[in-house]
């Protein structure tokens, strides 16, 4: 990755909150340390998940903003009530596509963070690496693997690389950290 300055950090995740604590508690760490570190929070501008409770995307902001931090959240319109748009982010932008939110997303984002989530957070994990490889940008992708959720794209990167389908040295893949903390550092060092 090239050594340009990193001053926000995207960071996708599901709206929901999951089936374990650590999920919440490590949106909670993320967002506490991209607040310490001076580092923007671009994500999908989730609040509290469909059934009312704390989700990943709201543990995230809520903790950065509960830090002092600065963060932008990206929501479509037809998502706004289902996904419950964060009401505590000042810098929300409301757009009409999924296609324009990750474009935005992507644009304000100097590097990537991807913490648990389902199908939406793997496809924005997968655009952001794709266009890693394309050369389309040149930005650090950082996969938080908490509670071993990710262990089974860790070992598809693995095989897609072996069997070369992947470029080891390309872009096109992240790399897996165990902790926020771990994924901040790398980040940190780059700031």
């Amino acid at each position: 990755m090239s050594e340009r300055k990193i001053s926000s950090v995207g960071v996708f995740c599901g709206s929901g909150g999951g089936t374990r604590p650590q999920y919440i508690e490590a949106a909670t760490e993320l967002g506490g340390l991209l607040a310490a570190g001076s580092l923007r929070l671009v994500y999908g501008g989730g609040g509290l998940s469909k059934n009312g409770k704390p989700g990943m995307m709201g543990s995230v902001a809520d903790a950065c903003l509960a830090g002092g931090g600065s963060v932008t959240g990206v929501i479509p319109t037809f998502l706004a009530g289902f996904e419950n748009a964060h009401p505590g982010v000042s810098d929300m932008r409301f757009v009409g596509t999924m296609a324009e939110r990750k474009d935005v997303l992507i644009a304000e984002s100097d590097a990537f963070v991807i913490l648990p989530g389902g199908i939406g957070t793997l496809d924005e994990l997968f655009e952001v690496v794709t266009w890693n490889q394309l050369k389309m940008m040149d930005k650090p992708v950082l996969v938080v693997n908490t509670q071993g959720v990710f262990d089974g794209l860790a070992a598809w990167y693995e095989r897609a690389v072996s069997e070369q389908f992947v470029p080891a040295d390309g872009g096109g893949v992240p790399v897996f950290v165990s902790t926020p903390a771990e994924a901040v550092e790398r980040l940190i060092d780059k700031a």
